[in-house]
């Protein structure tokens, strides 16, 4: 049987924050995190951003205040996020927001460096 699009971790309820810029994801196995939108648009699983292979990660700058303005069904499996600079292709599986949610300071430990090493801000 082809697993590629059952989670292993469904959310029970997903919740955008709009003036806190956060989502807010509920899983089954009592697990909460609170990603917020700047994390998850530089992170986004998009080609855009992660590229088509190893090493190709494109490192965003002046995200600070990015915000998610709509989240959208993918299947059973995901959602498509869609922020405000209007980037909307990114597909976020519960796997993938579970992933994040539990790395989510070392992933944010790893934006920042990235950003410094790049000379970049976080502002616009």
């Amino acid at each position: 049987m082809n697993d590629r699009f059952t989670s292993r971790r469904p959310p029970t309820e997903i919740r955008v924050k709009k003036d806190e810029k956060v989502l807010e994801v509920d899983f089954e196995d009592g697990a909460r995190f609170r990603l917020p939108a700047e994390l998850l648009r530089v992170e986004s699983p998009s080609a855009e951003v992660q590229g088509h292979g190893p090493g190709q990660k494109t490192i965003l700058a002046g995200r600070r205040h990015v915000n998610i303005i709509g989240v959208e069904p993918v299947g059973n499996y995901a959602v498509r996020l869609k922020f405000d600079d209007m980037h909307d292709t990114g597909i976020y599986s519960w796997d993938t927001l579970y992933d994040m949610g539990t790395r989510q300071e070392q992933l944010w430990a790893d934006y920042l460096a990235a950003l410094e090493a790049k000379g970049l801000s976080r502002d616009p």
